[in-house]
């Protein structure tokens, strides 16, 4: 069969794998590092008419449609950053019991060293404790070959299976190769099929319950036997007695440059034994057996949490041995942040006795960047909320660290930093309703407002806003709404316009018609760009007892910017202009520029929104 070679990202390489197999179904919910994955083919959704290819409502919806899918005979592919799984486990593990007929693969990034926020979180965790197979690609071909296996051995044992990647594969670009012919799974071809079955379907009393455990287990055994077979681990056997390696993941592939460092060191590590490992669920015991037969000393390199290393302790002493283990739980490897080859290489002197050789360097590209706060961008409707807010808390009477702002997650969150400083909390979607509510009930007196973006509210705000109109609490909620998903690159969601919608037929969901529906009695919709109306509503607001909703509408300025969309033409009055600064420090809008004598408007990145002429105290900044 002839070979293609494509330039693509390892999020990229894995979409094409799950075309490749046959997939009916691409769900999932955006989120950095994962985004690309459905992000980059939806432009090309024309291409793949016979495709399902959808952002859902947040991951639980997602891995549902997709797991469904699975259900009957189809295959189907579902994306998410770590903190989605979160989302969709208490679905997930019920998947994992029940199995499936067609092929279900979830693929997960996880993001060490934290490049997009949210906790440093391993997704092998829930895989551990849902015996869920997980494979761990360690370049973007990996990528691609191993998303395609998942499929395949998702399809042989009747269960989903996981694919575990990591920020420096995920968003990795490379040329790849693959064949030119897609080579769809054949059984998976044809009519749907779906039987009633509730012992396998449902999960109604013990003993249904734990037979789908049992089968489960079995299963997981049959992963086992079948990589192992397929030698998808590989292990090459070094000096006897000497060092082993165990890579899991990307980590295999800093090995050859952190042994070259340390040998550039002085200290030559010959012929040490190294277990390139992809399958850390289930635990490839065989190639680890023969490591401690092998080995007087093994260092396990995995990022994020030591799993592979515990099952190795496991494993030793089940078998008595007297192998050194070395990684996390000895200090010789850190559980926070990524790896690299020098991160490898002080490792590999720590266990060799020579840490005296570890150069105190930081080596990051982050240490020769100058500090600067994560700002919203020029135009950015978000910007006119959080002056709004601020002033409202002022002509209130509040001091600014009196009033409580909860934050959540998005663009909402960038209120958090200079010039603004308004947001307080940020913990998961759609939190930050319930978070203003809890400070309610812990006996704050003063007003409290909760912050969120369009697509968190649809993700995940709607049960939190109930909650609060059931209880009457005194909280000001505040809808921030752009029409995008945005800061995870743009993807639509339920409340983007229907000529961006992945086909003609789809419907949007209106936000201002679903809040009067939760009983929302004080509800106003306004525009954030003018600041002087959304400070007199928000103040009124803060006085209001029980729930009001303010939703603050007005498109992201990236995407008005890029369909040529402007608000006017402005520019600084010179004279009238003071050089005071205000209009920068109260905006902190990057098209706003002073090179030392005068302040003026960079007119490539100004939209024309006209905040910064609202906060100008002499009115220098004028509308052409």
């Amino acid at each position: 069969m002839a070979k293609e070679k494509r330039y693509m990202s390892g999020n990229d390489a894995v979409a094409l794998a799950a075309i490749h197999c046959g997939v009916s179904v691409i769900s999932g919910y955006p989120g950095t590092p994962s985004s690309e994955t459905i992000g980059n083919i939806w432009n090309k959704k024309s291409e793949y008419k016979d495709i399902e290819i959808q952002w859902s409502s947040n991951e639980k919806v997602a891995l549902e449609i997709a797991c469904a899918t699975a259900w009957a005979n189809k295959a189907a592919l579902c994306t998410m950053k770590m903190s989605g799984v979160n989302v969709a486990y208490d679905s997930l593990i019920g998947f994992v019991y029940s199995g499936c007929t067609g092929a279900m693969v979830l693929y997960a990034c996880d993001d060490p060293g934290v490049s997009a926020g949210m906790p440093e979180q391993d997704v092998r965790g829930f895989s551990k404790m849902s015996d869920m197979p997980t494979l761990e690609p360690n370049s973007v071909q990996d990528s691609y070959e191993l998303t395609k296996y998942a499929f395949e051995l998702s399809h042989r044992i009747q269960m989903p299976v996981m694919v575990r990647s990591v920020t420096n594969v995920a968003l990795s670009h490379a040329v790849i190769e693959f064949d030119s012919e897609e080579n769809p799974i054949k059984e998976l071809s044809g009519e749907p099929k779906f039987e009633l079955d509730i012992t396998k379907y449902t999960k109604a009393g013990a003993k249904i319950c734990m037979t789908q455990h049992a089968d489960l287990i079995k299963r997981c055994e049959l992963a086992q036997e079948i990589v192992k077979n397929d030698k998808i681990n590989s292990l090459t056997l070094g000096e006897k007695n000497g060092l082993g390696i165990v890579a899991v993941g990307v980590c295999s592939t800093y090995i050859n440059e952190a042994l070259e460092l340390a040998n550039g060191l002085g200290v030559k590590i010959n012929n040490p034994t190294i277990y390139n490992v992809k399958t850390s669920v289930p635990l490839p015991n065989d190639g680890l057996e023969k490591m401690l037969e092998h080995c007087s000393d093994i260092l396990v390199v995995e990022e994020n949490e030591p799993y592979v290393e515990d099952g190795l302790y496991i494993l030793g002493y089940k078998n008595n041995s007297s192998t050194k283990i070395h990684g996390k739980h000895d200090k010789t490897l850190s559980r926070i942040g990524n790896f690299n080859a020098k991160t490898i290489c002080d490792a590999l002197l720590r266990v060799t006795g020579n840490e005296n050789l570890i150069e105190n360097t930081d080596s990051s590209y982050e240490s020769n960047c100058a500090a600067r706060p994560i700002g919203v961008c020029a135009g950015c409707p978000h910007r006119g909320t959080y002056i709004a807010i601020n002033k409202a808390i002022r002509k209130s009477g509040f001091k600014k660290n009196e009033v409580i702002v909860t934050g959540d997650i998005g663009c909402t969150i960038l209120g958090m930093s200079p010039p603004f400083n308004t947001l307080w909390t940020e913990i998961s979607m759609g939190a930050s309703i319930p978070i203003a509510q809890g400070f309610e009930y812990a006996g704050v007196k003063t007003p409290l407002i909760a912050t969120i973006g369009d697509s968190t509210f649809i993700h995940a705000g709607i049960p939190g806003l109930i909650n609060a109109v059931q209880n009457n609490s005194n909280v000001t909620v505040i809808i921030m709404d752009n029409g995008w998903t945005a800061m995870t690159g743009m993807q639509v969601n339920a409340g983007t316009d229907e000529k961006f919608q992945q086909s003609n037929d789809k419907k949007i969901v209106d936000i201002a018609k679903i809040i009067p529906a939760l009983g929302v009695e004080d509800f106003t919709i306004l525009d954030p760009y003018n600041i002087d109306n959304m400070t007199e509503v928000v103040q009124k607001a803060m006085a209001h007892k029980g729930v009001s909703v303010i939703l603050a509408r007005r498109e992201c300025a990236i995407q008005a910017g890029r369909r040529k969309i402007r608000y006017g033409d402005l520019y600084i009055d010179d004279e009238a202009c003071t050089r005071c600064k205000a209009c920068i420090m109260t905006t902190g809008c990057p098209a706003l520029v002073f090179d030392g004598e005068r302040v003026f408007i960079n007119e490539s990145q100004c939209n024309g929104c006209g905040i910064c002429a609202k906060v100008c105290p002499t009115m220098a900044i004028k509308q052409r």
